[in-house]
Protein backbone atom coordinates (compact mmCIF):
# COMPACT_ATOMS: atom_id res chain seq x y z
CA UNK A 1 0.00 0.00 0.00
CA UNK A 2 2.82 2.34 0.75
CA UNK A 3 3.53 1.85 -3.57
CA UNK A 4 -0.15 3.71 -4.25
CA UNK A 5 1.15 6.93 -2.14
CA UNK A 6 2.90 9.69 -3.31
CA UNK A 7 6.40 10.55 -1.69
CA UNK A 8 7.19 13.60 -0.48
CA UNK A 9 9.40 14.56 -3.68
CA UNK A 10 6.87 12.82 -6.36
CA UNK A 11 4.97 15.60 -7.21
CA UNK A 12 4.29 17.65 -10.12
CA UNK A 13 6.36 20.74 -8.82
CA UNK A 14 9.63 18.35 -9.63
CA UNK A 15 8.48 17.73 -13.17
CA UNK A 16 7.82 21.94 -13.19
CA UNK A 17 11.12 22.66 -11.57
CA UNK A 18 13.02 20.47 -14.48
CA UNK A 19 11.16 22.42 -17.03
CA UNK A 20 12.22 25.81 -15.19
CA UNK A 21 9.07 26.97 -13.95
CA UNK A 22 9.97 26.25 -10.71
CA UNK A 23 13.13 27.16 -8.34
CA UNK A 24 15.27 24.39 -7.34
CA UNK A 25 13.49 24.00 -4.23
CA UNK A 26 10.08 22.94 -6.02
CA UNK A 27 8.37 26.37 -4.86
CA UNK A 28 6.08 27.44 -7.20
CA UNK A 29 6.44 30.94 -8.34
CA UNK A 30 4.23 33.02 -9.91
CA UNK A 31 4.86 35.91 -12.22
CA UNK A 32 2.86 38.37 -9.68
CA UNK A 33 0.13 39.10 -12.87
CA UNK A 34 2.24 40.79 -14.51
CA UNK A 35 1.92 41.86 -18.17
CA UNK A 36 3.54 40.45 -21.22
CA UNK A 37 5.28 44.19 -21.68
CA UNK A 38 6.15 44.71 -17.89
CA UNK A 39 7.71 41.14 -17.33
CA UNK A 40 9.65 42.31 -20.48
CA UNK A 41 11.40 45.55 -19.00
CA UNK A 42 12.15 43.40 -16.12
CA UNK A 43 14.46 41.05 -18.36
CA UNK A 44 17.98 41.34 -18.45
CA UNK A 45 18.83 40.55 -21.54
CA UNK A 46 22.76 39.80 -20.88
CA UNK A 47 21.26 36.55 -18.85
CA UNK A 48 18.68 35.27 -21.10
CA UNK A 49 19.86 32.21 -23.25
CA UNK A 50 19.28 33.09 -27.09
CA UNK A 51 17.86 29.72 -28.73
CA UNK A 52 15.86 30.25 -32.28
CA UNK A 53 13.98 27.41 -31.48
CA UNK A 54 12.63 27.93 -28.29
CA UNK A 55 12.69 31.92 -27.47
CA UNK A 56 12.88 32.61 -23.84
CA UNK A 57 10.98 35.69 -24.06
CA UNK A 58 7.70 36.80 -25.19
CA UNK A 59 9.34 39.38 -27.40
CA UNK A 60 11.66 37.08 -29.07
CA UNK A 61 8.82 34.87 -29.60
CA UNK A 62 6.63 37.50 -31.16
CA UNK A 63 9.70 38.58 -33.41
CA UNK A 64 10.63 35.05 -34.35
CA UNK A 65 7.53 34.32 -35.37
CA UNK A 66 7.97 37.08 -37.68
CA UNK A 67 10.95 36.55 -38.81
CA UNK A 68 10.20 32.57 -39.69
CA UNK A 69 6.75 33.85 -41.70
CA UNK A 70 8.90 35.99 -43.86
CA UNK A 71 11.18 33.89 -44.68
CA UNK A 72 8.73 31.36 -45.57
CA UNK A 73 7.07 34.22 -47.77
CA UNK A 74 10.61 35.04 -49.26
CA UNK A 75 11.25 31.12 -50.14
CA UNK A 76 8.05 30.98 -51.70
CA UNK A 77 8.63 33.96 -54.10
CA UNK A 78 12.14 33.22 -54.64
CA UNK A 79 12.68 29.49 -55.54
CA UNK A 80 8.57 28.88 -56.31
CA UNK A 81 8.53 30.00 -59.42
CA UNK A 82 11.68 28.00 -60.46
CA UNK A 83 10.45 25.02 -58.91
CA UNK A 84 7.08 25.88 -60.63
CA UNK A 85 8.56 25.72 -64.00
CA UNK A 86 10.67 22.34 -63.56
CA UNK A 87 7.29 20.79 -62.53
CA UNK A 88 4.97 22.35 -65.03
CA UNK A 89 6.93 23.70 -67.73
CA UNK A 90 3.84 23.82 -70.39
CA UNK A 91 2.29 25.99 -68.08
CA UNK A 92 5.02 28.54 -67.11
CA UNK A 93 6.65 28.62 -70.41
CA UNK A 94 3.14 29.73 -72.12
CA UNK A 95 3.16 33.12 -73.55
CA UNK A 96 1.16 35.76 -70.82
CA UNK A 97 -1.76 37.02 -73.09
CA UNK A 98 -1.23 41.08 -72.16
CA UNK A 99 2.64 41.52 -72.44
CA UNK A 100 3.55 38.30 -74.35
CA UNK A 101 6.25 37.15 -72.45
CA UNK A 102 6.34 33.77 -70.79
CA UNK A 103 4.69 33.53 -67.31
CA UNK A 104 8.21 32.46 -65.49
CA UNK A 105 9.75 35.28 -67.01
CA UNK A 106 7.05 37.36 -65.16
CA UNK A 107 7.50 35.76 -62.02
CA UNK A 108 11.16 35.67 -61.89
CA UNK A 109 11.93 39.14 -63.36
CA UNK A 110 8.98 41.51 -61.76
CA UNK A 111 7.44 39.19 -58.77
CA UNK A 112 10.47 38.65 -57.25
CA UNK A 113 11.70 41.55 -56.68
CA UNK A 114 8.37 43.11 -55.94
CA UNK A 115 7.66 40.42 -53.43
CA UNK A 116 10.97 41.70 -51.78
CA UNK A 117 10.71 44.97 -51.37
CA UNK A 118 6.46 44.33 -50.35
CA UNK A 119 8.16 41.60 -47.56
CA UNK A 120 10.69 44.10 -46.58
CA UNK A 121 7.90 46.94 -45.58
CA UNK A 122 5.74 43.84 -44.32
CA UNK A 123 9.30 43.58 -41.97
CA UNK A 124 9.44 46.86 -41.12
CA UNK A 125 5.58 47.45 -40.27
CA UNK A 126 5.68 44.32 -38.15
CA UNK A 127 8.41 44.86 -36.44
CA UNK A 128 7.46 48.52 -35.54
CA UNK A 129 3.71 47.04 -34.21
CA UNK A 130 5.96 44.39 -31.96
CA UNK A 131 8.57 47.43 -30.58
CA UNK A 132 5.12 49.66 -29.74
CA UNK A 133 3.95 46.57 -27.73
CA UNK A 134 6.26 45.86 -25.52
CA UNK A 135 7.01 49.40 -25.32
CA UNK A 136 10.23 49.32 -27.08
CA UNK A 137 11.65 52.98 -28.25
CA UNK A 138 14.05 53.36 -31.49
CA UNK A 139 15.42 57.08 -30.47
CA UNK A 140 18.26 58.89 -32.30
CA UNK A 141 20.76 60.49 -31.01
CA UNK A 142 20.94 64.60 -32.37
CA UNK A 143 25.19 65.11 -33.54
CA UNK A 144 26.49 67.63 -31.66
CA UNK A 145 27.70 70.94 -33.71
CA UNK A 146 31.28 70.56 -35.50
CA UNK A 147 32.63 73.26 -33.46
CA UNK A 148 31.82 71.65 -30.24
CA UNK A 149 33.54 68.48 -31.35
CA UNK A 150 36.60 70.42 -32.33
CA UNK A 151 37.38 71.98 -29.54
CA UNK A 152 36.73 68.99 -27.55
CA UNK A 153 39.42 66.71 -29.74
CA UNK A 154 41.79 69.23 -28.90
CA UNK A 155 41.50 69.51 -25.54
CA UNK A 156 42.28 66.03 -25.06
CA UNK A 157 45.11 65.56 -27.66
CA UNK A 158 47.20 68.62 -25.06
CA UNK A 159 46.46 70.67 -28.19
CA UNK A 160 47.00 74.64 -26.90
CA UNK A 161 43.72 77.06 -27.77
CA UNK A 162 45.81 80.47 -29.64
Amino acid sequence: MADKHMHENDSHETEAADTGDTPDDGELVTDGGMSDVEREKEIDYLDVEINLLKPATPFMRDHLRVIWLGFGIWILTTFGPVTATRLAPELMTSQMPLIGFPLHYFLIAIGGPSAALILSVWYARKRDQIDEKYGIEQTVSEPEPAETVAEEAAATDGGVDE
